[in-house]
């Protein structure tokens, strides 16, 4: 009987393509300060002093080709520190990893390679708890930044042979003698396909043989020397999405690429971290399209959600913490200086490099009664450097008296007058003159000034409107 002959799945030829513009909508309204601003918060971590009006000046096309196309990927402004006189560990030090990151996310020169780096943590999400060195973690993290907006294909990839996902998700412990279906599920429900996609428990069964082969040394130090041993890989022919072949670990990733679930997956994901409501069916197919045509390129389905009218015209979404913390320091100028970061975002709900599962971080839960305290306290340690104490030296700045209306104003330039509602402007001046009503003895008339001060760059903090963007 002649031998079957094997079918592996077609190896698509990468197209390199720069569309010259996009298939879907673009916003044409106005692009303001306003407009750049929440650009800025949506696809970076908000504005640096005078960055919205910079962003502003160059209209919306030229605001997100400034994005996708940095002039520069350096680090600007003071280095990070540990607030005792010593620098950052990241390697040694608990939390000293989660300090480093949120380092690079304040003083970015290239907001959106860092803001899609914690996409795709999230999106591949792997946590310190199931791996045994931060040094894997950080190096996934580079992994990950340096393929931010190349292919996905590429990503995926390097992420299915990356050590703290091979350690993280038992790729590594997955052999033809005992199959481990961790990464196989994943990689579909999760990575490329969804939950509700055409795919059965045989395929996923399947799928973790083509996945077999991966091994690592375990010394004193933690695991070394990740590979691919030949010898522990399933070479058996396997039938995944009613496809067979004898495939190994890259025909696997190539499968879940080729499949019909995947494009379209793939953009609702990626336009759901920027736009909180999903895009609709000509929108999606239209992405879906590029993506394709693109040779699975990131960087220009991304350039066409941050132009589209959805981002700029829909509803606000919720900041991640990690995000308003970034937020605040670079509006304040700020640098890393203490290691109270490292609680301050888990008591909110995020600490980097511990997703709480291989789903990553719940956004539904960026804003409820458990974390609502950590994001106040992150906000009042934001402002410690700059806290008013001197009740004689505020009244002499402010040369002996302020309205409500302009301790408002000034309380806004302190985080550099971002844009709010109305409603909220309302409700702040009402505060404001609140205070200037209770001041009625010379003792009050003398410190209330100052106190409100302090209080109203607290509540313009934690705001709605700039807890959202």
């Amino acid at each position: 009987m002649a031998k079957q002959k094997t079918r592996r799945p077609p190896r698509k030829r990468r197209t390199k393509r720069r569309s010259a513009g996009t298939p879907t909508a673009v916003y044409s309204g106005t692009f303001g300060r306003a407009q750049a601003e929440r650009l800025l918060w949506r696809a970076g971590f908000g504005p640096k002093p005078g960055q919205a009006d910079e962003f502003a000046a160059l209209g919306v096309r030229g605001a997100v080709e400034r994005l996708l196309h940095p002039p520069s990927q350096g680090l600007t402004g003071p280095g990070p520190t540990n607030g005792k006189g010593g620098g950052l560990a990241p390697q040694h030090m608990w939390g000293h990893d989660h300090l480093w990151w949120l380092d690079r996310m304040v003083r970015a020169d290239a907001p959106l390679v860092e803001r899609m780096t914690l996409i795709w943590h999230d999106w591949f999400a792997t946590s310190r708890a199931g791996v045994p060195t931060a040094k894997l973690m950080l190096d996934q993290n580079q992994l990950l930044r340096e393929h931010s907006m190349g292919t996905f294909r590429e990503l995926t990839v390097r992420i299915t042979k990356d050590p703290a996902m091979l350690i993280w998700l038992s790729g590594a412990a997955n052999t033809a003698q005992a199959p481990n279906e961790n990464y196989a599920r994943e990689l579909m429900e999760l990575f490329t396909l969804g939950a509700n996609a055409s795919y059965t428990e045989r395929d996923v069964r399947e799928q973790a043989r083509a996945l077999t082969g991966w091994r690592a040394d375990w010394r004193s130090t933690g695991p070394a020397n990740f590979r691919f041993d030949r010898r522990l890989h399933d070479p058996g022919r396997k039938r995944v999405f009613r496809r067979a072949g004898d495939y190994d670990w890259r025909d696997a990733v190539q499968l879940c690429l080729d499949h019909g679930a995947h494009p379209g997956f793939l953009v609702r994901k990626l336009w759901s971290y920027f736009i909180p409501t999903p895009p609709d069916a000509a929108t999606e197919k239209a992405l879906a399209a590029l993506y394709v045509q693109s040779g699975t390129e990131i960087r220009p389905v991304l350039e066409a959600i941050l132009l589209h009218p959805a981002l700029h015209e829909g509803p606000r979404m919720v900041k991640p913490p990690v995000v308003h913390v970034a937020g605040m320091l670079r509006a304040l100028g700020r640098g890393v200086d203490t290691d109270s970061w490292v609680w301050l975002n888990s008591n909110a709900g995020q600490q980097l490099f511990v997703p709480p599962n291989v789903s990553g971080w719940d956004d539904q839960r960026w804003l409820d009664t458990a974390t609502w305290r950590g994001r106040w306290h992150a906000v009042t340690h934001a402002m410690v450097p700059w806290e008013l104490k001197d009740d004689l030296a505020y009244l002499q700045q402010i040369g002996g008296t302020e309205t409500p209306e302009q301790a408002v104003d000034r309380a806004l330039a302190f985080w550099g007058t971002p844009a709010i509602t109305d409603a909220t402007r309302g409700q702040l001046i009402a505060f404001a003159t609140d205070c200037e009503r209770m001041a009625t003895h010379a003792w009050k008339k003398k410190q209330y000034p100052r106190l409100r001060q302090n209080a109203l760059r607290q509540l313009i903090a934690t705001s709605p409107d700039y807890q959202t963007s």
